[in-house]
């Protein structure tokens, strides 16, 4: 059996609102060495994560790094991040989080628009000008001459996170510590005392540097997957390191359940599983509580707004399949029209979201912060939903996912839940791509359970008995995978260049 869930009301140990130095002290006083952070058998406890940030920010401050100070983080998941993150928060410094799997150009674009003090990275030699800290190069020994933590207020930034750039260049959210302890407040049953939670997002995204709050006032321990991820790998560290809360996106979990190794593994421990980021089909819900007997929630978040949406515990698996769920902490939602007017319940539009979860706007950008902030507050999101009469929000596509075919609007999640309900369909992507006399058209990207399991013809078929006859894909390439990018989404703009290829006549590559 296993781990009951807790009673989302029930707080912490201590509240998030605190300030983080008071936190820790709270910590090291009680449970020093209480692991923080789990990485291939290394584990960074508590103690040892406020002793090495602060050898850490005394080098910054020599370095001369002042509060509202800008320090960039060029580096991988795991202990090193985490000590220079925290460093950098104790001198009030903004932290600057960039994915190293990012290109040169984005890398470029990221350091020229906020202007840091110094780059602290692991590889130097990315780092075309300024002040850098190499963190392979030990830190000179001595009493720290940081003991304790800036004061930060509830206005004050804490943190820029870069967008992965699959639509353009990188935009920069950033965020106040007044939202970082509002999301540690309201993250409901994915926060919970003393939790082991497995950790498969890089740590410059959101999903990291903006829920340091909530993790040292839970006092929970952060269990990283290997960077080369497999199913295999992610069920060895669920099953060794006895995971609470298993997070993950639905293409992991997917084939995580299709081992046959399951059957044998003890996940006894976890307590609830948190999937998101993309479509999860209804089997994959059923799958897993049967399989694992654990209870699943979906989670909508974006970089801008990192706590949304979400589903309950308990709910029925056609809610958690199609839906994302109701807005958690207090966020307010409408759905609007082209012409900004609010739309009732069923009807599509743009998403608009409302909440102090919400980063402030985009760092030195303040023509894209008025395009998608409005002055009364209102975010407007990429994506496309309607509301249902018990307040779930369904996503149907982003705004710049949606092709014209023929004259009508196809959003690909549609006909990616048609395609998705089909037994022998794994995984599918569909993306429009332009073709001569229609417009466009849609080419689904499909992954078999079983190879040679279905044909083209076939899935089309199963599509026209669901779907509207325009909204059936002209196109079904076979593919043994799909492409994800630096945050594990799949990487729609890879595969529009790929259908662009397709239809100019060229084979489809593996």
């Amino acid at each position: 059996m296993n781990a009951p869930l807790p009673d989302p009301s029930t707080p912490g140990p201590h509240a998030a609102g605190a300030p983080l130095g008071t936190l820790f002290e709270s910590v090291l006083d009680a449970e020093p060495d209480l692991p923080s952070l789990v990485q291939d058998g290394d584990v960074l406890t508590y103690g040892g994560w406020w002793r090495e940030s602060a050898a850490a920010a005394s080098l910054l401050d020599e370095r001369g790094v002042q509060p509202a100070d800008i320090v960039t983080l060029l580096l991988p998941s795991g202990r090193a991040f985490a000590v220079w993150y925290l460093a950098a928060l104790r001198l009030g410094a903004v932290v600057s989080a960039v994915n190293p799997r990012l290109g040169p150009t984005e890398v470029a674009h990221i350091l020229g628009r906020s202007r840091p003090v110094l780059t602290v990275t692991d590889t130097p030699e990315r780092v075309p000008a300024g002040a850098v800290v190499d963190v392979r190069e030990p830190i000179p020994r001595g009493a720290p001459s940081v003991a304790g933590a800036f004061a930060a207020g509830d206005g004050d930034p804490a943190v820029i996170v870069w967008t992965t750039g699959t639509t353009g260049l990188p935009k920069g959210a950033w965020f106040d510590h007044g939202a970082l302890r509002f999301i540690g407040g309201n993250l409901g049953p994915l926060s919970a005392p003393y939790d082991r939670k497995l950790m498969p997002v890089p740590f410059a995204h959101s999903g990291y540097v903006t829920r340091v709050y909530e993790q040292v006032a839970h006092r929970s321990s952060l269990i990283l997957t290997p960077p080369v991820w497999s199913a295999e790998h992610m069920l060895e560290v669920l099953e060794r390191e006895q995971v609470t809360l298993g997070q993950g996106v639905p293409t992991q979990w997917e084939k995580l359940v299709m081992l046959d190794e399951l059957d044998k593994a003890d996940l006894s421990s976890l307590r609830l599983i948190a999937t998101g980021a993309s479509r999860v089909p209804p089997s994959l819900v059923t799958r897993l509580r049967e399989r694992i007997g654990c209870q699943v929630v979906v989670r909508y978040a974006s970089t801008e707004v990192p706590l949304a949406f979400g589903t309950r515990v308990n709910d029925p698996a056609e809610v958690i399949a199609t839906t994302v769920g109701r807005p958690l902490g207090g966020a307010e939602v409408q759905i609007r029209s082209p012409l900004g007017e609010a739309l009732p319940a069923g009807a599509v539009g743009r998403v608009h979201l409302r909440s102090r979860a919400a980063m402030r706007g985009y760092w030195d950008d303040p023509e894209r912060t008025a395009e998608t902030i409005g002055p009364d507050g209102w975010l407007a999101s990429s994506d496309l939903g309607s509301l249902d009469s018990d307040g779930n929000l369904m996503i149907v596509g982003r705004a710049d996912d949606a092709y014209l075919r023929g004259g009508y609007n196809v959003y690909p999640s549609e006909v990616e839940a048609a395609l998705a309900s089909h037994p022998e369909v794994a995984r599918v992507a569909v993306v429009g791509t332009p073709a001569p006399v229609i417009g466009e058209i849609g080419v689904a990207f499909t992954v078999l359970r079983q190879p040679e399991a279905a044909t083209a013809e076939e899935l089309k078929s199963w599509c026209r008995d669901r779907i509207a006859d325009y909204k059936v894909p002209d196109e079904v390439v076979f593919v043994a995978d799909l492409p994800v990018n630096a945050t594990f989404k799949v990487d729609v703009t890879l595969l529009r260049e790929e259908a662009a290829r397709i239809m100019s006549g060229a084979p489809p590559r593996t």
